[in-house]
């Protein structure tokens, strides 16, 4: 197993001071040998995951809301789909999207050892290319992609989301340069518009959590 050497991903954002989101981490259960893997691998290569506090959170979200489908855009290693592929039990459907072959080699690979690959469909492309061609309403549309982006993936997700549904987000406070209403930074004004669109949609009621990077959760209504 990879040994980093240094701060994960998850760990150095300090939207909250560093002795809260010490306390925040230490508080964690241990995670099983095949997340652990993932997080060690995440922290070597510097691939980006939502970290086992977010990742509690999206569990915790899906069997909430009793989802049984999710729609993940943007996945990575896969790290996150597996969470909610384990929310969402032996009957229920993620969709991991990814443009890199290779990630999404190595997230097969991962699902196949943590015994959800039955329950994960893998697809390579764009992910936004790949939700806009799907008919049915999906229970959740888990966002993590381009933040450029963001903006565009509001607009194809809603359609595509149950009445009841949720949109989940990532990043959405972006290590605070949201706060920066003169920013010109293309990833940043993006945020800030998705931030203002979810606010503003009479179709969701949105609230954002400081965790991490910011999770935006809205509701459809």
């Amino acid at each position: 197993m990879p040994t980093p050497d240094k701060k994960p991903d998850w760990r150095t954002y300090k939207i909250t001071t560093e002795a809260v989101e010490g306390y925040l981490y230490a508080m964690l259960p241990a995670r099983g040998e095949v997340l652990s893997e993932m997080e060690a691998l995440a922290a070597e290569r510097d691939i980006p995951i939502v970290g086992p506090a977010v990742a509690r959170l999206l569990h915790q979200l899906a069997q909430i809301s009793g989802a049984t489908n999710v729609f993940e855009l943007g996945s990575a290693i896969g790290y996150s789909t597996l969470w909610w592929a384990e929310a969402v039990g032996a009957n229920g459907r993620v969709v991991y999207t990814d443009s890199d072959r290779n990630n999404a080699d190595q997230a097969g690979k991962f699902f196949e050892r943590a015994g959800v690959a039955d329950r994960i469909t893998i697809q390579v492309g764009d992910a936004l290319e790949l939700l806009s061609e799907q008919k049915q309403e999906w229970d959740i549309v888990f966002c993590d992609i381009d933040k450029e982006d963001y903006p565009r993936a509001l607009r194809v997700a809603l359609p595509r989301l149950k009445k009841g549904g949720l949109l989940v987000a990532d990043n959405v406070l972006w290590s605070g340069r949201v706060a920066e209403e003169k920013s010109t930074e293309a990833s940043t004004k993006a945020i800030r518009e998705f931030n203002r669109m979810l606010y503003t949609s009479p179709d969701l009621y949105t609230i954002i959590l400081p965790i991490r990077d910011g999770v935006a959760v809205a509701l459809k209504r």
